[in-house]
């Protein structure tokens, strides 16, 4: 029986998330299988991915074949790198202890790298905000400027009028008076 390790659909409509399954290569996509390995959910930013690593290693090992993406998320786990070490041994190019230092080398240079990625990532979020606080602070003070100018017309104009109010009552309580001596 040939065996594929690979990805089976779940999730709604635009919103997919897959388990990463050990499966016969003739069975539907979505259909039976033979275990479940892990989960890989490409939503999140970096994609989020469980993997039992022993399991991964163990089906690679006895000639699971995985397909394209599989392998790339295989290959970021470091199963592949493992497997990879693990031939050495066996041919005696160097030794198990050897290995398992090596690739616990890889395994901190992949998560220094994985963190400069969030950091990157945080900091290009941290930075959006900022330029949009600073816009809407632009926007506001500009829309209060406006009312401002507004609010400034409007007293002009109240004062404009209340002077010529009161220049027109100034001006006729003059004449007014000015009318009565010569009446009589």
């Amino acid at each position: 029986m040939a065996t594929k390790i690979r990805l089976q659909r779940h999730g709604r409509k635009d919103a997919p998330f897959y388990h990463i399954v050990i499966a016969d290569s003739r069975a539907p996509r979505d259909g039976k299988f033979i275990e479940r390995i892990g989960s890989y959910n490409p939503n999140t930013n970096p994609a989020t991915i469980n993997l039992n690593f022993d399991r991964a290693l163990y089906w690679l090992q006895t000639g699971a074949q995985p397909t394209d993406t599989t392998r790339n998320i295989l290959s970021a786990q470091g199963v592949l790198m493992k497997k990879h070490l693990l031939g050495g041994v066996a041919k005696g190019a160097f030794s198990a202890e050897e290995a398992e230092k090596r690739f616990e080398a890889w395994v901190a240079n992949k998560q220094k790298g994985v963190e400069a990625v969030k950091a990157q990532l945080n900091a290009a979020k941290v930075e959006d905000v900022k330029k949009r606080l600073e816009a809407e602070k632009a926007v506001n003070a500009a829309k209060a400027e406006e009312v401002s100018k507004k609010r400034a017309e409007k007293a002009a104009e109240l004062a404009a009028a209340a002077a010529e109010a009161a220049a027109e009552a100034t001006a006729e309580e003059t004449p007014v008076a000015e009318e009565a001596p010569a009446a009589e």
